[in-house]
């Protein structure tokens, strides 16, 4: 009897020091102790969600956890960017998304801004951002197309989607070159590319990446590239500021939380998007899709964002 007790002690022991272990090893590991939401105000298949899905893919490995990407569309990005924000601020719903929120707050909207979130950083810069024709058009570059314009005020059609990013670089492609075109509001992404497709508009704003496949196919044709320099990845396409349009964008794929998120925990996906930016495998995966991996803390990316933000208030101001 006096042995059954003594392993029974023992055994006992070594449940109560596993379990010591076990709550130590969970609080020496903190954040994340679950998956985490990735919350994309746009919809599946896009640049949004492309360059996010490949940056997610990266993190999980740093973060040892699982990242699982949601796609929330509706008013230009805003109910995804209100998911997050009514969100519990513990840092397992964050945004990813880019300059269009700006444009919503500048617009009319929503009142959503940079004050309401704790940026972990950025991770992609996309600075392919392009005017595409038909293979058939009778554009072939922007001198063209603002020579056509100006002496057919309104005949030119371009595919857009109100407040949103293209929206803002028509705009300022207008207010540069003295010419009015015939902006429709088209929708999202693949509403514009499937109006270029169908013959509906004769200019699609967008991403070099977006349509990779379309211009290696010639079905479409850049005008030019919305860059101070050509790409890399693209060195033949020329920029829009040799073609006399001194203009260059910046789209800023950036994550963010809640205000209200605890500093170490922003700090904790930070760092992880840092090593990821750096990761070679990364990068070059990355670079596919015609964007720069470019790592800016959250501090540098607030700085960016509002740097966006002004810019873009003084192209509204100025069409009005």
């Amino acid at each position: 009897m006096r042995k059954y007790w003594g392993i029974l002690l023992v055994s006992l022991m070594v449940l109560v020091l596993a379990a010591c272990s076990e709550k130590a090893t969970g609080e020496e590991k903190g954040y994340p102790t679950k998956p985490i939401e990735i919350v994309v105000p746009a919809g599946a298949g896009g640049d949004t969600d492309l360059n996010t899905r490949t940056l997610a893919k990266y993190l999980e490995k740093e973060l040892g956890t699982s990242l699982v990407v949601s796609n929330v569309t509706g008013s230009g990005g805003t109910v995804g960017v209100s998911k997050v924000l009514d969100s519990t601020a513990d840092g397992y719903s964050v945004l990813a998304f880019h300059n269009s929120m700006l444009l919503n707050k500048i617009y009319g909207l929503s009142d959503q801004s940079i004050e309401d979130f704790k940026f972990a950083g950025t991770g992609v810069l996309d600075q392919a951002n392009t005017f595409v024709v038909s293979k058939d058009s009778k554009f072939k570059t922007i001198e063209e197309l603002i020579e056509y314009a100006k002496a057919n005020p309104k005949k030119v059609t371009v595919a857009t989607e109100m407040g949103s990013m293209t929206y803002i670089q028509v705009m300022e492609f207008q207010q540069l070159t003295g010419i009015e075109l015939n902006i429709v509001d088209i929708g999202g992404a693949s509403d514009k590319l499937t109006a270029l497709l169908g013959g509906r508009v004769d200019i699609f704003p967008t991403s070099l990446g977006f349509v990779k496949s379309y211009i290696d196919s010639g079905d479409f044709v850049s005008l030019g590239v919305l860059a101070e320099q050509r790409l890399e990845s693209a060195p033949d396409v020329p920029t829009f500021q040799e073609q006399g349009v001194d203009m260059a964008i910046d789209k800023v794929f950036y994550w963010g939380f809640p205000k209200d998120t605890p500093d170490e925990v922003v700090q904790t996906f930070s760092e992880a998007m840092e090593k990821v930016a750096a990761n070679e495998e990364f990068q070059a995966e990355i670079r596919e899709y015609w964007v720069e991996p470019v790592y800016l803390n959250g501090e540098e990316t607030a700085m960016k964002l509002q740097e966006l933000f002004d810019h873009y208030e003084t192209i509204k101001n100025a069409g009005e």
